[in-house]
């Protein structure tokens, strides 16, 4: 009895202290963790649009997408880093590669080319004298000729004449033998053999209809004329390529160029006999480099005796690359760089376990395969972005990150405009009838017309749901796409506002995507990036004309030429 009496009294004091250190705590804590959950609210955000900040779930605003939970938040990041999600990671399809050092034996490299006639074994075929066609023999480009072959007749006053005077002179040369020898000059500079001419002379029977005769063998590759025709002297006839050989003209970039040299085995590849090895030599290094395209066309001579090559067919060349790198060299994967002008840059994952990026200024050496050297800029062991890298570099942007499209180091512009993609003929066509439509929305803004403005922004929304999105591939299509949204969702707040003013701040928004599309994609025609510094409430706004005169569309007749012209997009 007196064991249970202590347990019992043991009970008793537990659970008095129980009461006494946690007794009344369940009236307080309600209201403290109230205050936490006030505090902590969850917020949704966009993968794609990660400025997108709802207090609820639901779709993004800008492209329709689920919003997903948001980062609770960033604390420990530097001011040039930024996370990305999850979700945004795979929809994005992000992959980062840890880059290493290389020795000198990885100097192999692919280039890609065109297969083009030899133009040191073409030949035109021209007419002599003037005439008409009497009779054409060659009846289809592609034909095969051989040296000598008849190609035509031509019925020639003008030879018919000179066969004459060439008879008369005949019979008069003993005592004009001047004039006879200038009749057989004559007919010698239209190209009349001395068989020809001696027989006219010794038959006296003028030919009414003259032989052609072919003065090169090969393959007909343009048919200049018809039966009937009538020509002139010099007229070309026909074009005539031989091609036994040919020439595979490969594009070099401009920091390939020191890897090269005349004389180099070349092992040359098409697909359309995919299981063949051609060789050949590098004949020809262009001396003069192409502005544009910052290439120099590289020539290799190949045999083509069995007419394994067709002008114009798509080959591709393996070739060791001369290079005397004694040391090991970093290099980064091609698809892991991304240029602004002067600038190259590559995106690095700070952190092993997380997704945290930071853009890296970096410095180019030699393109070797499908890799760049790296001079400076990065060290060996660290973890880039290779595929994605874009669509990491646009989630900077709209961070407000220091990123390749939005440069912390700036002009007075406020925009880095020096980077440009590159893009098809046929997009950049497209976005230029979209950039016209946008011209005509400014000038409908700066008339201060609401009904002609929501005229002309609703044929905008027509034409950018017009442009075929598939003529972009990898990174360019997915920064498209953002644009695009940005563009579309813009738009759309104008041609839903009856007020003025609010079309003209959402008018902001779109300048800002129009030219961030036209400096990456490009158009066919020169861009003024204009900016008033009193637009949208003193903080300054951009807009895009066709001419450096200021017509201010953020005020109409208020303040028409407040303004000035920032920058020109070539």
């Amino acid at each position: 009895m007196k064991k249970y009496s202590i347990y019992f009294i043991i009970l008793i004091v537990g659970v008095f202290l129980g009461w006494l250190f946690f007794g009344g705590s369940s009236n307080e804590n309600p209201s403290h963790e109230h205050q936490d959950q006030a505090h902590t609210k969850q917020l949704w955000t966009c993968s794609m649009h990660p400025q997108i900040m709802q207090p609820e779930p639901g779709d993004c605003p800008i492209c329709g997408m689920d919003l997903i939970p948001a980062e609770a938040g960033a604390d420990g990041l530097t001011a040039n880093q930024f996370k990305l999600t999850p979700n945004a990671m795979a929809l994005a399809n992000i992959q980062t590669t840890v880059v290493g050092m290389a020795g000198a034996e990885n100097d192999s490299i692919t280039l890609s080319g065109k297969i083009a006639e030899n133009e040191e074994e073409n030949a035109v075929q021209v007419s002599y004298f003037s005439g008409r066609i009497e009779r054409l023999n060659i009846n289809f480009t592609g034909e095969e000729v051989r040296k000598g072959q008849l190609l035509t007749t031509i019925y020639s006053p003008e030879l018919y004449a000179a066969q004459q005077e060439l008879i008369t002179a005949a019979s008069l040369k003993a005592s004009q033998s001047a004039l006879y020898k200038a009749v057989r000059n004559k007919l010698k500079l239209w190209k009349l053999s001395e068989n020809q001419i001696n027989n006219i002379e010794t038959t006296s029977k003028v030919i009414e209809n003259f032989p052609v005769y072919a003065t090169v063998s090969g393959t007909v590759t343009e048919k200049l004329v018809a039966e009937g025709d009538y020509i002139k002297q010099g007229q070309t006839l026909l074009k005539i390529a031989n091609l036994n050989t040919v020439w595979g003209n490969f594009d070099v970039y401009e920091n390939q160029i020191s890897l090269f040299k005349k004389g180099q085995s070349v092992n040359v590849y098409t697909k359309a006999f995919a299981n063949k090895t051609f060789s050949g030599v590098v004949d020809f290094i262009d001396p003069v480099l192409n502005s544009k395209t910052r290439t120099v066309n590289l020539r290799v001579q190949l045999n083509n005796k069995d007419a394994v090559f067709k002008p114009g067919m798509f080959v591709s060349a393996k070739i060791e690359a001369v290079n005397n790198r004694s040391e090991a060299t970093l290099l980064v994967p091609a698809s892991a760089v991304l240029w602004t002008g002067e600038r190259s840059v590559v995106y690095v994952k700070s952190q092993p376990n997380a997704p945290i990026f930071e853009m890296k200024e970096v410095a180019l050496g030699n393109k070797i395969g499908s890799n760049y050297e790296i001079l400076n800029g990065l060290v060996s062991g660290s973890e880039i972005v290779t595929n994605g890298t874009f669509t990491v570099d646009a989630a900077a942007q709209l961070q407000g990150k220091k990123s390749m499209m939005n440069n912390l180091n700036k002009s007075d512009s406020g925009e880095d405009f020096s980077n440009r993609l590159e893009s098809p003929v046929a997009f950049q066509h497209e976005l230029n009838i979209v950039y016209n439509n946008y011209i005509k929305v400014k000038d409908a803004l700066v008339a201060d017309d609401v009904k002609q403005t929501k005229e002309e922004i609703n044929a905008l929304l027509q034409n950018l749901s017009h442009i075929n999105m598939e003529l972009l591939k990898g990174d360019a299509h997915n920064y498209w796409m953002i644009l695009q949204n940005d563009i579309k969702a813009a738009s759309q707040e104008i041609s839903k506002a009856s007020d003025i003013k609010i079309q003209r701040n959402h008018f902001k928004v779109l300048s800002d995507n129009m030219i961030r599309a036209i400096k990456s994609f490009g158009i066919n025609e020169t861009v003024f990036v204009e900016y008033c510094p009193m637009a949208n409430s003193d903080k300054g706004a951009y807009w895009l004309s066709k001419e450096k005169q200021i017509r201010n569309p953020y005020f109409g007749d208020a303040m028409l030429t407040c303004g000035e012209v920032k920058q020109i997009i070539e």
